[in-house]
């Protein structure tokens, strides 16, 4: 490692996005917008004026979300684009919100595939509506099956795989990954990878939107299992969740997390979480918008065919002195 976080894959997009280091927070749970923040404001670009729907999976209390949304909010504003956000965590409603969206006749669509084989399907009334659709955070490997034209996120299978070599590397001989989503495809590629790097991961299932429940079943499996080295998280709050376990258990095992937020920036710091693996959520939620736009105004198509890569990158104790200061950026 040097001593800057170093993306292991880089954009295949480098000049052509000015990105405004602000944003806003998000609200949890099933909900709909239209208009939402900085989109509307108005823009500070003179040009038509397009309504850009974008539908995630997000879940009540997930911090992850601000960032996405800053992001989308400051590309929203930048460009004069009237950004309706809506969210489910739960499959059959993500699919009928975009559903939604092509029943008003948005001019693009921005999707999260997290559950690709239940929401995907929905594209396709999109495409026969003549809607363009991007797909970021979730659904590298299934976005171009449902018809989406570019994808924005990091390769979850290569941070996965990285995380767990590292692990290996640094002595580690038992993982648990706590999945907080069943059957989401970037949940499950991401343990998948640790299992692959580590040669020797075990899934364990939580509840993500129950964090006590997710603390006592940590720790149950802690006890249980006094051989467990590493506890790999994929969201920033359940690695918080994972830290109060380990002090409950008194177990040595370390913890390494997926994504980033303020306080495990700082647990970093402090020693408490070994690492992190970030993906530049607020790049992805601008990037998606951004690209909408730039293919309705200009026909642009971003990518070259392939996925547009925000990560993923290590922040350990070798580089998060210069990272910790900008934690709390990409919300407001």
């Amino acid at each position: 490692m040097t001593s800057t976080r170093k993306t292991l894959r880089g954009l295949a997009l480098a000049a052509a996005l000015a990105i405004t280091l602000a944003g806003c927070s998000s609200q949890g749970g099933a909900q709909e917008e239209a208009g939402g923040g900085g989109g509307g404001t108005g823009g500070s670009v003179d040009t038509e004026r397009y309504a850009i729907a974008m539908v995630t999976h997000e879940a009540p209390g997930d911090t992850f979300w601000d960032k996405i949304r800053a992001g989308a909010e400051d590309a929203a504003q930048a460009l004069n684009v009237e950004l309706r956000y809506a969210n489910s965590p739960e499959a059959p409603e993500q699919a009928t919100l975009v559903q939604n969206a092509v029943d008003t006749r948005v001019d693009g669509l921005a999707v999260t595939l997290a559950y690709a084989d239940a929401v995907g399907p929905s594209l396709q009334a999109a495409e026969g509506a003549g809607i363009p659709v991007v797909a970021f955070n979730s659904g590298i490997e299934q976005y171009e099956q449902y018809g989406a034209m570019m994808y924005f996120g990091s390769d979850e299978t290569l941070a996965g795989r990285t995380a767990g070599e590292r692990i290996a590397e640094n002595g580690g001989t038992k993982t648990i990954c706590i999945v907080q989503e069943q059957g989401s495809v970037a949940l499950a590629a991401r343990c998948d990878g640790v299992a692959a790097g580590s040669g020797n991961s075990e899934v364990l299932n939580v509840d993500g939107e129950d964090l006590p429940s997710v603390r006592a079943t940590i720790g149950a499996k802690l006890q249980q299992d006094p051989s467990i080295t590493h506890i790999v998280t994929l969201g920033a709050p359940i690695a918080l969740a994972a830290l109060e376990a380990k002090g409950d258990t008194g177990s040595q095992a370390q913890v390494v997390t997926f994504d980033l937020n303020a306080e495990v920036a700082q647990r970093i710091q402090d020693g408490d979480i070994t690492f992190s693996i970030d993906q530049q959520p607020y790049v992805q939620g601008y990037m998606a918008v951004q690209s909408l736009w730039m293919y309705l105004t200009n026909g642009n198509d971003i990518g070259g065919g392939g996925p547009v890569l925000t990560g993923p990158s290590f922040v350990d104790e070798t580089n998060i002195a210069r990272i910790l200061p900008n934690a709390h950026n990409n919300t407001r």
